[in-house]
């Protein structure tokens, strides 16, 4: 690479344009070579020139890629990688500095020393290189260049108030992971440079930051390679990097080359710290704003003339030291440290017993170790290449294929695809020399091929990990202040220029959870900003919708469709809630007064429509006196008191005020004063929430499912609960207050002092079995006594012999037959009633009976039917009557029956009347079956009345609207 031409050194801070003015030259030769520190360096300014004189003539040579055209007058290459004896018009080495850097700096040396154009050769670079240029090569012109642009140092700056387009630059893949992640976070996401990268990666990478996609760019070293980019600010992550050996402080000169990226053209830059990096001293700070460093007195350097007779010779001249005060032999590299190692093999001393032999071990060993698993495992690798090409001139197609099938793989996260890059790496570096492969050509392509796949996975894994697109997009749309564009699906969900960013929810913005802490106000503010318009259609939308699109929740919320856009509040009146809405401060104050408005409409018609009887009670302005205030007490009780509570009310009033209330459908109960009409589902469950609002209950009692007769006691809900809810506790569940009014009526009739047991109709109506039904009158006050007795089987009817029907039991028709008593008694005892009574209301003379008092006693004893005697009599051999014919076989079978008595304690008052704790049934009262007078004694006759001197209290007059008026009429009259 000699030649007789001008040597010219081109000299200067970064940033004024020494490698576009050796393009320029280049291309105004016929040929050219231009050698370039980086591959992507190389590519950058391949793409350059292809731009400028098409691809026919331009070729790309680097030690993992060829390409070079049949016509090829322009190469550009890495350094290592420039050819040799090419005789070209013009040789131009870039970023010539490096001649002094401990790993590569004796190939810059070497083309400092031997490389020359035929007509002109360029050495760019650093400004420090000028005396050591002008020693080494004595004939070497000097053109000093200014940098275009100021640059200066602002200190240290936190991330999060990193401006946009900055760089920060860090020297380890896990620092620039940690500081791409923490921008993402916060920023929005930022592209990755590093020297690792393909070029294929890497300028998919740097397409994104400069086209505005990201506005930060986090990187290693290798920007300071001549990468020109639109960077406004560098800032350090570290002031020190491991250079393969040990971590050392960073030269002056080496931060001015990373922070010379910033302000590129014309455009002023600035260079700081971030992070954990401490301040740049003042010194340090203002060489790097003034260029002004210590001059680059000593190079790398190793021989260049290498003799192949062994490998212990070839050993000995990469050592041999060098001859110049300017030069320094260079510390062992990869290459020569393998080859030791390979050389200490006997069965590759062997092979290498000639020159050939030992060049091709040589040319093996400069395999660059780009896995960097190991040293040894290195070695090993290139071992077995050098054999297959010793042995037989080129690597075996299934071996090779097998090592690339290994690789070629796009699964795993950043770090295995990282791995895998590296590891092909190796092999497009061996199919690109020639004569390694038997199909050179096939094996390019297929090395590339693989290559390219896990470019692009490995730049969607950074983009999916460093690169929050959303964020990016809204930020700058912001920074521009332009109007963005939000749409609004079906389903709520909101993308602003296209980037999903959440959900209306209503009348207000859900944001996706997918972003992070930090970017949670980004999106918001703009997510908001674009939503304004939306937020007024969808307030129209909403008030002209029908009831049927909005309901309210058990807890009051108030919902339109699956949206919550508000809740019920206490209001002046316990018919009158207030509503609290769901809107968003950006919707507007219109907007909000809208949603309201809509929703007092609903809940307003909504109360207006369930509890119609209770309105009309409140509007009745025919009521008067007592009855007025009786109405004001069951409308602020929406429709349901217990009789407990207003005993007192409840005997002050007439009976025409009653009549009156009975109109609206109020029903006096022995335990409960309520409407029948509101203990539907509906309006219980709205009851429920405007009674927790008036409480100002935090959680709301849930309403009892519809249809059921008892439900189980919560023990959790608050006082008052079960009433408003329909039911009322008794021990550990609660029953339908109307059920249980019908199961009063029932109990009337039964003698609660003498006990009785349960009839089938009172098992029927409460829908439970014999032993919750004792659980449940042990709630009311009762006692269950348990007991077990033998059960009455059915027999057939028993014909006499004669023909003749039987006889019947005083009052039987003669032609009907006579059942068998136990045939006609239900299992258990339990005898139904079908004429029990389910009266309307209490008859006047139980009016005064509170839930808490004696429950009534029978005033006579049932009836036993008698049986004729030739009934009783059996025939000799029959079965007596009654008998099962089985009975003599299997035992007697027993069945469980309970007795009912009334179990709370006699008030003192009440025991005082009644003499002797007996209640008295007060003259001229009908008994429980019609009958004047007490209870029955054993002979049929009536009891003795208490012998209380209180004279006996006059007769109410009969209310003619209750239902049994004609046959207490009848009663009387008798």
């Amino acid at each position: 690479m000699t030649g007789e031409g001008r040597v010219v050194a081109v000299l200067g801070p970064t940033n004024t344009g020494k490698t576009t003015y050796a393009i320029e030259r280049m291309l105004a030769h016929r040929t050219g070579i231009i050698g370039l520190p980086l591959r992507l360096l190389a590519r950058e300014v391949y793409d350059r020139i292809v731009a400028l004189r098409g691809p026919s003539v331009v070729a790309l040579v680097t030690g993992e890629e060829r390409i070079v055209p049949p016509r090829t007058q322009y190469w550009v290459c890495t350094v290592e990688a420039m050819p040799e004896g090419m005789g070209a018009d013009l040789v131009a080495v870039d970023e010539i500095q490096l001649c002094a850097d401990p790993e590569r700096g004796h190939v810059f040396t070497d083309r400092l020393l031997r490389a020359r154009g035929l007509h002109e050769t360029l050495f760019m670079g650093s400004d420090t290189m000028r005396g050591t240029i002008a020693a080494l090569v004595p004939k070497a012109q000097f053109m000093k260049r200014e940098r275009m642009s100021e640059l200066t140092y602002v200190g240290q700056k936190k991330i999060s108030r990193m401006r946009p387009r900055s760089a920060i630059v860090g020297f380890s893949v896990e620092n620039v992971y940690a500081i791409a992640e923490l921008i993402r976070r916060q920023k929005g996401g930022a592209a990755v440079v590093m020297g690792a990268l393909s070029p294929r990666t890497r300028n998919a990478q740097v397409e994104m930051y400069q086209n505005g996609e990201v506005d930060y760019l986090v990187a290693t070293d290798a920007i300071g390679m001549g990468l020109n980019l639109d960077v406004d600010h560098v800032a350090f992550s570290a002031l020190s990097k491991f250079d393969g050996r040990r971590m050392r402080p960073l030269a002056p000169n080496e931060l001015a080359q990373i922070a010379g990226r910033a302000g590129r053209g014309f455009k002023s830059g600035t260079f700081g710290v971030t992070g954990d990096a401490p301040p740049l001293e003042d010194g340090v700070a203002r060489a790097i704003m003034d260029h002004n460093f210590t001059p680059q007195n000593k190079i790398n350097w190793r021989n260049p003339s290498l003799q192949f007779g062994s490998i212990d010779r070839l050993i000995k001249t990469l050592e041999m030291a060098p001859d110049h005060e300017r030069l320094f032999k260079a510390r062992e590299a990869d290459d020569l440290r393998v080859l030791k190692s390979l050389g200490e093999d006997a069965e590759i001393a062997a092979r290498c017993t000639d020159g050939p032999s030992v060049k091709l071990l040589w040319d093996v060993c400069r395999i660059p170790d780009f896995r960097g698993i190991s040293h040894a495992e290195h070695a090993s690798l290139l071992e077995t290449i050098f054999i297959y090409l010793h042995q037989r001139g080129s690597i075996p197609d299934d071996w090779i294929a097998r090592q690339i099938q290994r690789i070629d793989r796009t699964d795993g996260d950043i770090d295995a695809l990282s791995k895998r890059l590296a590891f092909i790496r190796t092999w497009t570096y061996v199919t690109q020399r020639k004569g390694w492969t038997s199909d050179e050509s096939h094996w390019r392509d297929e090395a590339r091929v693989v290559e390219d796949r896990l470019s692009d996975a490995l730049h969607e894994r950074l983009t999916q990990r460093f690169v929050d697109r959303r964020t990016s997009v809204l930020l700058r749309r912001l920074g521009q202040k332009e109007a963005m564009v939000a749409e609004v699906n079906e389903t709520g969900e909101v993308t602003v220029e296209g980037e999903f960013v959440g959900k209306l929810d209503g009348f207000r913005f859900r944001q996706d959870k997918g972003a992070g802490f930090a970017e949670d106000k980004t999106i918001k503010t703009a997510s908001l900003q674009a939503l304004a318009p939306q937020f007024h259609l969808r307030a129209d939308r909403f008030y002209n919708a029908p009831d049927t699109e909005i309901d309210f929740t058990e807890q009051g919320g108030l919902m339109w469709g699956n949206s919550a856009v508000g809740k019920l509040v206490a209001g002046p009146d316990a018919l009158k809630p207030g509503i609290e809405v769901f809107v968003d401060d950006v919707a507007g104050p219109e907007v909000a007064q809208k949603v309201q408005r809509r929703l007092q409409h609903f809940i307003d018609r909504k109360i207006a429509a369930l509890f119609e009887p209770l309105v009309a009670l409140s509007k009745d302005e025919a009521l008067t006196g007592l009855a007025r205030g009786f109405a004001s007490r069951m409308v602020e009780n929406f429709g349901i008191l217990p009789r407990a509570d207003i005993a007192d009310d409840v005997k002050a009033l007439d009976q025409d005020a009653r009549g009156a209330l009975r109109k609206h459908g109020i029903r006096f109960g022995q335990f409960t004063i309520f409407m029948q009409a509101l203990l539907k589902p509906a309006p219980t469950r709205l009851r429920l929430v405007l009674w927790s609002l008036v409480k100002g209950l935090q959680e709301f009692p849930e309403s009892p499912p519809p249809g059921l007769v008892t439900i189980p006691v919560d023990t959790a809900a608050p006082e008052g609960a079960d009433t408003m809810s329909g039911y009322r506790n008794a021990g550990t569940r609660a029953i339908r207050i109307d059920m249980l009014e019908r199961l009063a009526d029932m109990l009337r009739s039964e003698d609660s002092r003498g006990g009785f047991e349960a009839k089938a109709d009172m098992l029927s109506i409460t829908g439970m079995t014999l032993e919750q039904f004792a659980a449940l009158m042990e709630g009311l006050g009762y006692k269950a006594e348990k007991s077990e007795r033998t059960k009455v089987k059915a027999v057939d009817t028993v014909i006499p012999h004669d023909g003749a029907q039987m006889a019947t039991d005083k009052g039987a028709d003669a032609d009907t037959p006579v059942m068998d008593v136990a045939a006609e008694q239900p299992a258990g005892g339990i005898v139904a009633d079908p004429a029990a009574a389910q009266p309307d209301d209490i008859v006047p003379e139980t009016a005064s009976i509170s839930d808490e008092g004696i429950a009534p006693i029978i005033s006579e004893e049932a009836e036993t039917p008698e049986v004729s005697d030739h009934i009783a009599d059996t025939a000799a051999g029959e079965n007596p009557l009654g008998t099962a014919p089985d009975a003599s076989i299997a035992g007697a079978e027993t069945e469980v029956f309970y007795v009912f008595t009334w179990g709370r304690p006699v008030r003192a008052n009440q025991s005082a009347r009644r003499g002797g704790g007996e209640r008295p049934q007060g003259k001229g009262k009908p008994g429980p079956r019609g009958k004047k007078g007490g209870q029955r004694d054993a002979k049929g006759g009536n009891k003795s009345q208490s012998s209380s001197a209180r004279p006996p209290k006059a007769e109410k007059p009969i209310d003619p609207d209750n239902p049994f008026a004609a046959a207490l009429m009848g009663l009387k009259t008798k």
